[in-house]
Order: C-alpha cells, then structure tokens, then sequence
C-alpha cells in the first residue's frame, strides 16, 4: 500500500493529465459522429487483428490433431475405394450385386517416429505394429508417394526397409505404358533412385513420370514415384534411368500402411513355377 501511495505521489500530475485527456476524448466521441465512427473502426480494426493472431496461433497447436483427423479420414476413403462390388456374368448379361464386395487392399495411417536417410542401409520406426494389423512385406506410401516395405513388426512398432537402402528392389513402370524395370539405390543422393532394366525401346524422356508396376504382390500398381531426370544409354539391352523422388526422404510424417489380401495366394502361384 505504501509503494502505492508513493507511486502515486510521485506520477501524481502525469496521472491527473491522463485522466483529464481521457475525460476529453470520452466527451469528443460522445458529442461528436465522426469521431466516434473513427474511433469504433479503429477499435474493431485492432481486435480483428487481435483475433485473427489468436486464431493462428489456436490453428497451429491444432495441427497436430487435425493432420490425425485427416489422415483418419483418408484410410476410410481409400478403403471404400477399394471395395469393389462383386460381378458375375450370365452369359450376355452382367449383374451387379451391390450387397457383396472384393476389397484387394486394406490400409492403415501410422506415422513415421525415427527416420534414416544418409546411410547406406536405411531404416524406418513407425508408430504402428502387430496390434493393427501390420505385418512383414506390407508397402508404405504416403500421399507424395512410395517410401519402403515393413521388414519387421512387434505388438506396438513396425521397422519398414526404405526405398534409400541398396536392398530394396521394387518393380516400377513408365506411366500409362507397360514397360518396366527394377528400382535400386545406389546410396549416393537421398533425392534420387536408380530405374534398371528398363527395355531400350521404352519411350522414356525427362520429365516422365515412373510409378509402381503392380507386377509384385506388395504394392498396387499407380503409385507415384517420381519423374525421369536423367537417361543413361549405355551398350546393353537396358536403360539406366535417374528418378527423381516425388518425397522428400528426409522429411516425413503421416504414412499409409497397405495390406495385400491376395498376397500369399499369388506367392504360392508364383512359387509353382520352380516346381
């Protein structure tokens, strides 16, 4: 009570001038139009302002929430694009059962929680495992494009193989065409991946876009990868291509983990062959 006291004392003309000229602007908005329709503008300009940082500020710490939300939102709509209704042919009429439905592929949002990118052998963690579903040999993408196939899965976390690990051997194709090659890692640039054994005659130019062949029972085919940025026409049969990635390896967040319900049916038609 005393510091106020002494405050008070001590400020106690610039305190009376701040009162009196708040007196005076209180008696000028109220006695004149146009000074209070300036004043009130002004005024509704500053809190809109006001508002509208705390509604950024609000929006960024709901990011987090609202990218959980979207991506839940984004495996519901995949999968019920992959439910297909079931066709059966009676001779020349075809019929639809609308009741019934094929779903090939199933897929669940997880996200990436530890990522390797300037190694050799590159691995992922993701935040998802056995206790949602997710086992070995199951893609991950995310909405750029392919990122690796899960190697290992405990009850709580997966370890997925990235396509930046010189293992990795992924089919992959030149858009809207069926030729096709094999896509390595030769460890040098986590921008880019190599394209091998893609036929000579394949119509490959810069700026074309590669994609996933659908030829292995891992990934649907149509997964974007990245586009064509380099040709290298050596002697050989083959081209060796440089892709340029869709993603970028070293920054990744939310990812789609895809199931293949047909893949140990077409392993064991394919195995048949050495037989």
């Amino acid at each position: 009570m005393q510091q106020l006291i002494f405050f008070i004392q001590r400020f106690k003309y610039f305190l009376f001038f701040i009162l009196l000229e708040s007196i005076a602007i209180g008696f000028t908005i109220s006695n004149l139009s146009f000074h209070k329709s300036k004043i009130i503008n002004s005024t509704n300009l500053i809190v809109a302002g006001l508002y509208e940082q705390r509604s950024k500020i609000t929006d960024y710490f709901r990011l987090k929430s609202e990218n959980e939300i979207l991506a839940t939102e984004n495996v519901r709509l995949k999968n019920l694009l992959e439910k297909k209704p079931i066709v059966t042919i009676i001779r020349d009429s075809t019929i639809n059962d609308t009741i019934k439905y094929f779903q090939k592929f199933t897929f669940t949002a997880g996200k990436i929680i530890n990522n390797n990118y300037n190694k050799e052998f590159n691995f992922l963690t993701l935040n998802i495992g056995k206790n949602e579903g997710i086992d070995k040999e199951m893609a991950v993408v995310n909405s750029n494009g392919i990122i690796g196939i899960v190697d290992h899965a405990k009850p709580k976390y997966a370890r997925v193989q990235s396509i930046l690990n010189r293992n990795s051997r992924i089919n992959a194709r030149l858009k809207n065409t069926n030729y096709f090659g094999s896509l390595n890692w030769d460890g040098s640039d986590y921008k880019i991946v190599q394209l091998i054994d893609i036929p000579r005659q394949a119509p490959l130019r810069i700026g074309d876009t590669i994609e996933t062949g659908g030829k292995s029972a891992i990934f649907p085919e149509g997964i974007l990868i990245g586009r064509v940025s380099k040709i290298s026409r050596g002697n050989s049969a083959d081209n060796t291509v440089t892709i340029t990635l869709f993603n970028d390896m070293s920054n990744l967040g939310v990812v789609y983990v895809i199931k293949n319900f047909e893949k140990n049916e077409i392993r064991t038609i394919e195995s048949l062959e050495n037989e």
